[in-house]
């Protein structure tokens, strides 16, 4: 398009009005100006648009064509306005959120539950990975928010906490007679049992490795699971011991499924909430599910 859309405008005004001074006063301009912008369209298009007369100006058979066309523009743009209009008044719009699948079942739909009861048209997007993967998608502008493990860099990110987390180690009870059956004492459990640990992109992995580092733990022939909750599966038949979150083995450690391990070192809590880049202004999507979850407490899944 050669022309300016406030050409169109004037073209379509006059079209409409058949006059160019009660266009004038529609679009509270000058008539030479509108006459200016006429010519100039004219001499653009190398046709004449109108027919003068003393009584106004009609279209000849070229500005017919276009003035057509300038409608059906016009019009789908009038349609637009409208259903933004209608979009925002329903508080239509669009919110993408990265979490884990352990967090996602655990913690992230009952927030979500919540929200869309409140909100029920914004529509909601889910990309499960890591904390270190959800962490790339913000950094990228892929995902508005995540659902993470405090991270060690806190950098252009707002971190909002939602609850601590006590990683422990748990198996059967069978699991560990057997290992008590071998003669195998209770600070050597972990060196001398199948250890079963989160891959070693996942931060909650990362954390406790340091942990066993630190106390000597070798985990060079443990096994890497991709989620937690597999973790707590394997455990349950007894592959191994599985390090996860406490609070969602609740029920398990209940009915005696599985024992708590002591490893002979304690596990500090860790932090886990709601993240997202503060270096870009917030859609009001994102913005109204940062006022949800700041001002709503909601009772977590912590059971399986």
């Amino acid at each position: 398009m050669n022309q300016n859309l406030s050409s169109y405008r004037i073209f379509y005004t006059v079209a409409n009005a058949g006059n160019i001074s009660k266009a004038a006063k529609q679009l509270y301009i000058s008539q030479p100006a509108i006459s200016k912008s006429i010519q100039k369209l004219e001499d653009n298009l190398g046709c004449r648009l109108f027919s003068r007369s003393s009584r106004g100006v009609t279209l000849t058979e070229e500005g017919s064509i276009l003035y057509g066309h300038v409608k059906e523009a016009f019009d789908t743009l009038t349609i637009g306005e409208e259903k933004l209009r209608r979009s925002m008044a329903l508080g239509v719009g669009h919110l993408k959120i990265g979490v884990s699948s352990t967090l996602c079942k655990h913690m992230l739909l009952p927030y979500l539950k919540a929200f869309i009861k409140k909100y029920p048209h914004i529509s909601i997007s889910i990309s499960c990975q890591s904390t270190n993967e959800t962490l790339a998608l913000i950094d990228e502008n892929k995902v508005d928010i995540g659902l993470v493990g405090k991270p060690n860099n806190m950098k252009s990110i707002e971190f909002y906490p939602l609850a601590n987390v006590q990683d422990i180690f748990v198996a059967t009870n069978d699991y560990v007679k057997n290992l008590r059956d071998r003669g195998i004492r209770r600070n050597e459990i972990l060196s001398e049992s199948t250890l079963m640990l989160l891959d070693k992109n996942n931060i909650s992995r990362q954390y406790i490795d340091e942990y066993l580092r630190f106390n000597h733990v070798d985990t060079s022939d443990s096994i890497e699971i991709s989620s937690l909750d597999l973790l707590i599966d394997f455990a349950k038949i007894g592959v191994g011991v599985a390090c996860v979150i406490e609070d969602f083995v609740q029920h398990e450690l209940y009915t005696g499924e599985l024992t708590r391990i002591d490893p002979g070192f304690n596990i500090k809590k860790r932090e886990v909430g709601f993240v997202y880049k503060s270096s870009l202004k917030p859609s009001k999507s994102l913005s109204q599910f940062i006022q949800f979850y700041e001002n709503t407490s909601v009772e977590l899944e912590v059971n399986r």
